[in-house]
């Protein structure tokens, strides 16, 4: 169930019972503008750090390397300050991240979409990245410019749509997540799947038996 204006400005205000284990979005949204609204989302604000990817001389990037390059190879931070832009090009490729830092309690879950505003104009912002209960940071954006010119980027603008659901049965022993707790965007590491190495092996055994 994705939760009304109404709900979750009540959510905000931290209101009992739910003071205990609260919904934070800072800096708050208005929340009278949120009701009035009455949607069933909250509007996020684009920040001042981008992670770009460098370009590179490998012809691919490939998990099963045995020396897949760091964070550190792979990309290059940007700060970008209030009144100033970060160019998109068509066709590239940028993270960046929310001006708001959100905390989630155990029983709300999320997504990110992009605002229609900045899609018909070419801005893909992610396809739904999904934020687990209780996670607590900023939230990593994808932005890719899928448009024919230059997309100008400034930190403070509202660039894309935060919608929030019930989480049936929530747990209490969740962690939010591999991104929690961050400020920046971040390039989370791609790990090896467990089902996916037993499949090698299966088909290893296949193939020593022909």
């Amino acid at each position: 169930m994705i939760l009304s204006s109404e709900h979750l400005a009540m959510r905000l205000e931290a209101q009992a019972p739910y003071d205990s284990d609260p919904l934070i979005i800072a800096p708050r949204p208005d929340l009278n503008k949120l009701r009035k609204q009455g949607a069933a989302s909250v509007d996020l604000r684009l920040g001042c750090w981008f992670l770009a990817l460098k370009q590179s001389r490998s012809p691919c990037y490939d998990i099963k390397e045995k020396n897949v390059p760091s964070e550190t190879a792979l990309s290059k931070m940007h700060y970008v300050p209030f009144g100033r832009s970060f160019i998109l090009h068509p066709r590239s490729f940028v993270l960046g991240s929310t001006l708001e830092w959100v905390r989630l309690p155990v029983d709300i879950a999320g997504y990110v979409t992009s605002r229609s505003s900045w899609g018909r104009r070419g801005l893909i912002i992610a396809t739904a990245t999904g934020v687990h209960p209780h996670f607590t940071g900023c939230l990593t954006l994808e932005l890719f410019n899928s448009g024919e010119i230059p997309v100008a980027l400034y930190p403070g603008v509202a660039i894309c749509q935060f919608f929030m659901h019930q989480v049936h049965e929530p747990s209490k022993d969740v962690t939010g997540g591999v991104q929690a707790g961050r400020r920046k965007p971040y390039l989370s590491p791609i790990k090896p799947d467990p089902v996916e190495e037993v499949l090698l092996r299966l088909n290893q055994r296949t193939d020593d038996n022909e």
